[in-house]
């Protein structure tokens, strides 16, 4: 039986700290273990070295290591010596670019990212032989269409309440379509940053914007269901998993076109530059008014909803570097 330990963030089961990379993270483990392998789970807080030391030093000699790059991409202080006792496999959710990230990637076997953008760009940044950084693409849960509104007045944003996602930018866009009639549900957490989360609530126009806070299994699932569409304003993102969801319900998507989130996203919606309102508002305001735009939106995402990975796609990947 092949065996693997996996060193992720603590907190990765935490609710209230619901992320894409936890997610990935947990399924990876749950998918390793439903194909025969034995996983082996240690959870370290993200910013201590001490404990990831600690976690590593009781791994015995030789082990295949998968680590969350979260955890293990700013330490190389402690991985670069233990590569050459273990064999480590690095999963990069973002690039960082920076030399601590290149020398923790540069000691590992291999490296598995989960958007064929971070692999060019972590091939683009450090000195890494290409084949030995590969990609392997989140998976979705099987999902119930949403139902929708003829009217398509129900924007949804799934994101923490973060610079990067881009929550300032999306409220600028909604101002511009004040004109018209719709609601917009932000679900996401509002501690990552409790600053910018509070100055930008205090922006949002009463009645029309709600912040409901992280929501995950069947209240997440039921937000899902009472949308038109899902609004994705990210600065950076490095594949957008909340687009995925979303196309797996049927939900057509207006999105920032940054990061691999072209990939997720596929025929599935629209895209607009980065920390533009002017042009998230004029997709906005598109969608709002014209409805075989919408009618024809609607058809492409539940054709790319037949089209995406299973997470059983993604553990069969992962394995496959692992060997």
């Amino acid at each position: 039986m092949r065996s693997v330990h996996v060193v992720v963030p603590d907190g990765i089961d935490d609710p209230a700290r619901p992320s894409g990379g936890n997610v990935y993270d947990r399924h990876v483990c749950r998918g390793l273990t439903a194909i025969g392998w034995t996983v082996h789970e240690h959870a370290v807080p993200e910013a201590s070295q001490a404990a990831l030391d600690r976690a590593v030093r009781r791994i015995p000699d030789g082990a295949v290591v998968l680590l969350d790059g979260l955890v293990a991409t700013p330490a190389p202080e402690v991985l670069v010596p233990q590569a050459r006792r273990l064999r480590l496999v690095v999963l990069v959710h973002m690039p960082l670019g920076d030399e601590r990230e290149g020398a923790v990637l540069a000691a590992a076997g291999a490296v598995v990212t989960t958007s064929a953008w971070t692999r060019r760009r972590l091939l683009e940044r450090h000195a890494l032989p290409a084949g030995r950084v590969h990609v392997a693409e989140p998976g979705v849960d099987a999902a119930d269409l949403a139902r929708g509104t003829a009217a398509g007045t129900q924007l949804l944003c799934v994101a923490a309440v973060t610079p990067g996602k881009g929550h300032d930018v999306l409220l600028d866009a909604l101002a511009t379509v004040a004109d018209l009639s719709w609601q917009c549900i932000c679900v996401g957490s509002l501690d990552r940053d409790p600053a910018f989360a509070q100055r930008v609530r205090r922006h949002a126009p009463a009645g029309r914007v709600c912040f409901t806070g992280p929501r995950t299994g069947p209240e997440l699932d039921r937000r899902y269901a009472s949308a038109d569409l899902l609004v994705l304003p990210s600065r950076a993102e490095a594949y957008g998993m909340v687009v995925t969801e979303a196309l797996a319900r049927g939900l057509p998507v207006v999105a920032t076109d940054v990061g691999g989130v072209r990939e997720a996203l596929g025929d599935g919606g629209l895209l607009v530059p980065p920390d533009d309102p002017a042009a998230l508002g004029g997709a906005l305001r598109a969608w709002l008014g014209d409805a075989e735009l919408r009618a024809r939106l609607r058809r492409a995402a539940r054709e790319r909803r037949q089209s995406l990975p299973r997470w059983a796609a993604t553990a069969s990947v992962i394995a496959g570097v692992l060997r």
